[in-house]
This record gives C-alpha cells, structure tokens and sequence, in this order.
C-alpha cells in the first residue's frame, strides 16, 4: 500500500512558508476566501519562479502538498520535503507511485499543488500537461486556478535566485470549478465535495478537459492581471 504524505506534515510546511514569505517579501493575497473549507481541492498554480511553490503554500488558507520534480530532492532538502508532505514525481516516466499518493491526498480531503505547465516557463498557461485533466477527472476535486504575480520581475541583489527582498508578489486564487463541463457539487453528495470522480478517463475525454482547464486558467491569469496591474 503507498504512503499518503501526511497532512500534519503539510500544515508544518504552510507555518514554515508563511514565516519564510512573509519575512522575506510582501506577499498580496486577493481571493483566498474561494478556496473551500474543506474537501479535496487542487491547486493549477503557474510557473514561472522557483518560489512560485512555496509562497503559495505559505499564503494558502490550507497546508498543500505540491508535486515537485525529483530533481529537487537532493541531500538534506529530500528528508525536509518529503517531512513537510510534499511529493517526488519523476516527470520523465509514469510514475505511479507519485500518481497513486497525490491521489491519495486527494481521497483523504486534502489539497493537491500542481505545475500544469510542468516545469517553469513563462508562467502564462500557454502550454498544459495531461496530468491536472487526469487527477481532476480521477478524484472528482474541483480545482483552483492560482495566479503567482511579480516573482520573476526582477533578480534580487543579494541572491539573483531570489525575488528583490522585500519586493512585493501578487498570489490570485480563482474560483473552483470542474474539469468536466457540467458537474455541479451537489452531483458529488450535496454536502460538501469528496474525492472519488466518475468521469470518463478516454484520451478523448482527457483531451476535452484539459482543452477546457486550459480556457478557465488563461482567463483566470487574464483576470489576476487586471486586479493587481502586472
């Protein structure tokens, strides 16, 4: 049986994100009350600065568990991101067991980030992966389309890796809705939403609704634009 990383990890990982983002920059958070309460949610969260993950998790309203490239578990950062609930996937191959925990997360209620672009880029969308259209579909989850602002305006002084220190960095949640056009909460019990998706899983059925995440994420980022004048 695999592993479901633990969401009391998680919460340890928003704590240290929020005193980490906090302390180093000026995080402006507009929307973070559409995140549901409780259930399973995922984040779409675009791409385009290595701080893009954890300032999301440090300015969310829930503790997050990302999927994050193996490549950045190295030395002492693997113990401390697998410690505070994140996930190694290997982005080169169908790994299922990255496929089977980040599912796992979803099963129990928690909240799982996605990079849909797949690695950092231009952070705008323009090209998505399969993989969010197949864990929506699967898990049944709405999703939350994120919007990270002003993290690569600029190199810092100090760190050129690092945004300017005390530079401020927009983070624009969006209203949920679902991969599949025409599924309504109430379809998934009424009282709250639960993981446990019925949809179909065809390459066609995929297809459609990676074409329709695609159109809510885009205009989702249009919108964040416009809120914050970025």
């Amino acid at each position: 049986m695999t592993d479901v990383p633990s969401m009391r990890g998680a919460e340890v990982g928003r704590r240290i994100g929020v005193g980490l983002m906090y302390g180093l920059f000026k995080p402006r958070v507009l929307g973070s009350w559409r995140v549901p309460a409780s259930g399973p949610v995922i984040f779409a969260v675009n791409h385009s600065h290595n701080i893009d993950g954890p300032m999301v998790m440090g300015v969310a309203p829930r503790p997050t568990h990302f999927l994050i490239k193996k490549e950045a578990f190295v030395g002492p950062l693997d113990p401390f991101l697998t410690g505070i609930g994140q996930l190694k996937v290997d982005r080169h191959s169908t790994d299922r067991t990255a496929i089977a925990r980040a599912l796992g997360v979803l099963e129990q209620g928690g909240v799982l980030g996605i990079f849909p672009e797949g690695t950092r880029g231009e952070g705008d969308f323009a090209s998505i992966r399969a993989g969010l259209a197949y864990f929506a579909v699967r898990s049944g989850a709405p999703i939350v389309p994120v919007a990270v602002l002003g993290s690569s305006d600029r190199p810092g002084r100090l760190t050129k890796a690092l945004p300017p220190l005390r530079s401020r960095v927009d983070v624009v949640f969006g209203d949920p809705f679902d991969a599949v056009e025409g599924v309504r909460s109430s379809d998934t019990g009424g009282g709250g939403r639960r993981a446990g998706g019925s949809g179909r899983r065809t390459r066609k059925a995929l297809d459609e609704a990676t074409a329709r995440i695609q159109k809510q994420l885009t205009a989702h980022l249009e919108n964040a634009r416009r809120l914050t004048g970025r």
